[in-house]
Parts: C-alpha cells; sequence; structure tokens
C-alpha cells in the first residue's frame, strides 16, 4: 500500500504528529473559510421573502378592512330594512308574484300597495327567508350592494321594454289586460 506524503514523513522524522495535526486543522479552516456559504444570496432571499410578506400582510389588511366596512354597510342595510319596510295587510286580497334566484316568491298586498309597487315607489326585498316592502330608494341601495336581495325592483328600462312591441309578434293585435296577475 501506498502511503500518503504526510505518513512517509513521518516515518523518515522530519515531521511530528504535533505538526500533521496542525496542518489538517489549519486545512479544514481554510476550508471552511473559503467555502461559500451563500450568505450574500441566503440575505439577498430574505429580505425578498420579508418584503413579498409585508405586501401580502398590507393586501390582506386592506381586505379586511374592505370587507369589514361592507360589513358594516350590510349590517346597517339590514336594520334600515327592517325599519323602513312597510307592514302587509292581514286582509291582503291580490297575490302578487315575483321571482329572486329562479325562484317564484308570493306576497298578499292589497290595491293600494300593487299600484305602489308597479308605479316604482316601492321595492321587495327578500332578506332571511323572509320579504319585505320597502321604499324604492332603500331597494335601489340593496340591489346595488347585495342584488342577492333584491326580489322586485321596478327600473324605467324594464317598463319601457315591456311597452315596446316587437315587429315580428304575432300577437300585436292582442291586447292585455290591466287586471291580468300571473
Amino acid at each position: 500500500m501506498a502511503n500518503s506524503l504526510q505518513q512517509q514523513l513521518l516515518k523518515a522524522g522530519l515531521t511530528s504528529k504535533q505538526k500533521l495535526k496542525d496542518v489538517k486543522t489549519q486545512k479544514k479552516r481554510n476550508r471552511k473559510s473559503n467555502i461559500d456559504d451563500g450568505s450574500a444570496e441566503f440575505k439577498q432571499q430574505l429580505a425578498q421573502q420579508k418584503a413579498e410578506q409585508i405586501e401580502r400582510d398590507k393586501a390582506l389588511n386592506e381586505r379586511r378592512f374592505a370587507e369589514a366596512t361592507e360589513k358594516g354597510l350590510v349590517r346597517s342595510l339590514v336594520t334600515e330594512i327592517h325599519k323602513q319596510s312597510i307592514s302587509l295587510p292581514k286582509d291582503g286580497e291580490l297575490k302578487f308574484n315575483f321571482t329572486l334566484s329562479n325562484k317564484i316568491y308570493s306576497l298578499f298586498i292589497d290595491a293600494k300597495l300593487q299600484q305602489q309597487l308597479l308605479n316604482g315607489r316601492l321595492g321587495i326585498v327578500r332578506l332571511e327567508e323572509k320579504s319585505y316592502v320597502v321604499p324604492h330608494k332603500l331597494a335601489e341601495r340593496v340591489n346595488l350592494l347585495v342584488p342577492d336581495w333584491c326580489g322586485y325592483l321596478w327600473t324605467a328600462e324594464a317598463a319601457q321594454s315591456a311597452d315596446t312591441v316587437e315587429e315580428d309578434d304575432p300577437y300585436a293585435d292582442y291586447v292585455i289586460p290591466d287586471d291580468l296577475m300571473w
């Protein structure tokens, strides 16, 4: 077997065991000091991660603030709906149907409320499995903030589209009676 140079020098008596140990430890120290541990890259990566985390936290805080504001608005809407809702008559004889989320709901109202609904002075809001008749302005605000709650809202565009007659309509000659309810 071939001996290393250090072993050969040790056998020849040109060096001592202590000097060999010192040389080995010095080599290890030199290797460790010369090794690029990537500390500069690591520090840069940490700084980048910290900046990204700050950005995410900032966006999260903004989103939470917007949600809280929206929840505050929604809460205020709920209280306004409860305060401004018009009580339905107990002897309502007209059935007023409206659709919400592809479901048909009905309210029994009197002729006065029906006329106000059809003229656009009132709207219907459905909240917590209950329907409320509210003023038109409140129904518009509900439609803007939470459209899923707005059951019936008279709009000028809907009234105009109902009044327009198509040229190719085969039933254009037949008049629809005013008292027809579906």
